[in-house]
């Protein structure tokens, strides 16, 4: 798995049977959510629990993710079985994985996973009223904390979702209620059919085409899986340490970080540097790197990693840190 990649995440259970029979299996889950997600490094944006089904949305500084998911999932699941007295699968297989690209599909996303609980087939027909308020009744997503109906859980990260909102109309927990409460009346059809597709990625088709190319061609090399190779990173770095050796690595190109035009490449290896190593956010990272968003600083560190100079640093970087 990609280190920093942003998944959407889906698990069902085993032949579509329930995963949830009260609200205390719903408790347990999100605590087991929260406790994986601290020990882990991963960051959660968004959840949503349905009886039959889960959806995250998470970012893997670590590239973690089967980690991340095998300690959530598998300690769920002796819970459950313990608790009901059960033996066996609680989950259908492997979970789902698609990597989300940082720009306004991260938006989209984030209100088709909290539209979850009313646009199952049983509400679908029923009457706007009953649709909205059922929307704004539903306590198992992250719908109430993006909105300030609850206090924040200290695990889960709004900031990044709320802020691309605040980019386009100035932003606040009710604007997003209204942005989320208005996919109810005016369905987003090229989106939903892109979600139901269930393909490798979620994002324009320049991205989608971009990972399956990274798949492929990681495939026709017989690499291990990516997520292997950071197993011996454990705690991040300082921050200072990180600027500090890729302005060493890049030698003379540094000079051109101040540069727009020419700098992106420096500017772009810097982000990823930060990222992977120090497990800043993307947001964090934008007034590092003189970029206004986390979804500038995904597509920066997208075209710098395209460049051949890139290669040569990351080695040199990777080498450096992990010795």
């Amino acid at each position: 798995m990609m280190a920093g990649g942003i998944y959407h995440v889906t698990s069902r259970g085993n032949e579509r049977q329930v995963i949830f029979r009260d609200d205390r299996d719903r408790d347990r889950f999100l605590e087991r959510l929260a406790k994986s997600a601290i020990s882990h490094q991963v960051r959660v944006y968004l959840y949503c629990l349905m009886p039959n089904h889960i959806h995250l949305l998470v970012e893997t500084p670590l590239g973690n993710l089967d980690r991340f998911m095998g300690s959530l999932l598998t300690g769920y699941t002796v819970y459950f079985n313990r608790r009901h007295h059960r033996v066996g699968h609680l989950m259908q297989g492997r979970y789902s994985a698609q990597l989300v690209e940082g720009n306004e599909y991260l938006l989209k996303l984030s209100r088709y996973i909290h539209l979850n609980p009313v646009q199952v087939e049983d509400m679908r027909l029923k009457p706007m009223a009953i649709r909205l308020a059922s929307l704004r009744g539903y306590r198992w997503s992250s719908f109430w904390e993006y909105i300030g109906k609850i206090k924040p859980s200290g695990w889960l990260t709004t900031g990044p979702v709320l802020a691309m909102l605040e980019d386009v109309r100035g932003g606040s927990p009710c604007i997003y209620a209204r942005y989320v409460e208005s996919g109810l009346a005016q369905t987003d059809d090229e989106f939903v059919h892109l979600m139901k597709e269930r393909g490798i990625a979620v994002g324009s088709a320049r991205f989608i085409e971009s990972i399956k190319s990274q798949h492929e061609r990681q495939a026709t090399a017989s690499l291990k899986r990516e997520d292997v190779s950071f197993r011996q990173l454990r705690t991040p770095k300082d921050v200072k340490e990180v600027e500090t050796a890729v302005r060493e690595i890049v030698g003379e190109s540094w000079a051109l970080i101040k540069v727009r035009k020419t700098g992106g490449t420096v500017r772009g290896f810097m982000a990823w540097a930060l990222q992977k190593y120090a497990g800043l956010t993307q947001r964090e990272i934008a007034p590092r790197v003189r970029v206004s968003t986390g979804a500038g600083v995904s597509l920066m560190i997208r075209g710098a990693l395209e460049k051949p100079e890139a290669a040569r640093w990351r080695k040199a970087l990777d080498l450096r840190f992990k010795g």
